[in-house]
């Protein structure tokens, strides 16, 4: 069984504006990592258009009528101070959310047991009712709920992006059927994930402060993360690869490298083996150093499908 690459051209057409940190330039960036020999096993797949059904899973009607009427025919359309679209970023945001819906299909129906999607808008901060934080869907969330509507009981999301998830945080804050764990730094945008947000008992945040070296980052995931994910017993593992906790990037300030993310990859891998017959995807999140994106991906991907 060869692991999986979900991207799809769309996601390098969307673009929140010039100038904009979100830029395609991040999504050139990983799949350059990834065009080399030693990621040539990758089975490579265009990913499909998220469905209604699936998107309606983790997001009001609202919020889907929203994005749809807000996509432009040209030029770019804001849906807050951080938030734009244009005239490809409908159809990409439904290719993002549907990258992980497919990985998810893929992996419980044995053709794989880990995947990659590398893809954009980022969906960690959309919420049930919001778009917000450059994200239009919740790509991780829609295939967390799409695990849980094909017969599992137990899907973890682990999310080490530099800005908590409140999206995925708000989607899945009463449903003990996911674990959402998350490190991040904080203070930072959105302002949420202190240590006391716990849902139902199904949320497990570690705040780091700024210029928290990769030691805390590992002590964070040795002491609190790994041991709760462990004891979830996920039939899935998921994993929201933001990169912007890198020493590089200019919009936070934790001290992480490539190497923390080849660590974190391969313990929640050995997690997987033990208890979700190594089933593992990863969807991309944020990072805004393109160095660092490169590094980053490289170390992570090359961990996953080790």
């Amino acid at each position: 069984m060869h692991p999986l690459l979900y991207t799809h051209s769309s996601c390098l057409r969307h673009s929140a504006g010039p100038g904009h940190p979100e830029s395609p330039a991040r999504l050139q960036a990983v799949l350059e990592a990834l065009d080399h020999d030693r990621f040539a096993m990758l089975d490579r797949i265009e990913a499909p258009r998220a469905t209604l059904e699936q998107l309606s899973r983790v997001h009001a009607a609202a919020l889907i009528d929203l994005v749809a009427a807000t996509a432009p025919a040209e030029g770019y359309a804001q849906l807050d101070a951080d938030t734009a679209m244009s005239p490809d970023s409908l159809e990409a945001a439904l290719r993002a959310a549907g990258a992980v819906c497919a990985a998810v299909d893929a992996v419980l129906d044995g053709s794989a047991r880990r995947a990659f999607c590398a893809v954009r808008p980022p969906g960690h901060h959309a919420t049930r009712d919001a778009p917000m934080g450059f994200c239009l869907f919740n790509n991780v969330a829609v295939g967390a709920a799409h695990a849980l509507s094909k017969g599992l009981a137990r899907v973890a999301i682990v999310d080490f992006d530099v800005h908590h998830g409140n999206g995925t945080q708000d989607i899945f804050w009463n449903s003990p059927g996911v674990l959402y764990a998350s490190t991040h730094q904080a203070p930072l945008y959105p302002g949420t994930g202190a240590a006391d947000e716990t849902g139902v008992g199904n949320i497990v945040n570690v705040p780091l402060p700024a210029a928290s070296s990769s030691f805390a980052f590992r002590e964070a995931c040795r002491e609190v993360v790994l041991p709760a994910v462990a004891r979830f017993r996920p039939q899935l593992v998921l994993i929201s690869a933001g990169f912007d906790a890198h020493y590089l990037d200019p919009l936070a300030n934790l001290n992480l490298g490539a190497p923390d993310y080849e660590w974190i990859t391969r313990e929640l891998v050995d997690i997987a083996r033990k208890h979700a017959h190594g089933r593992v995807i990863s969807s991309l999140e944020g990072g805004y150093s393109l160095t660092a994106l490169r590094q980053s991906t490289a170390a992570h991907v090359a961990a996953l499908i080790d």
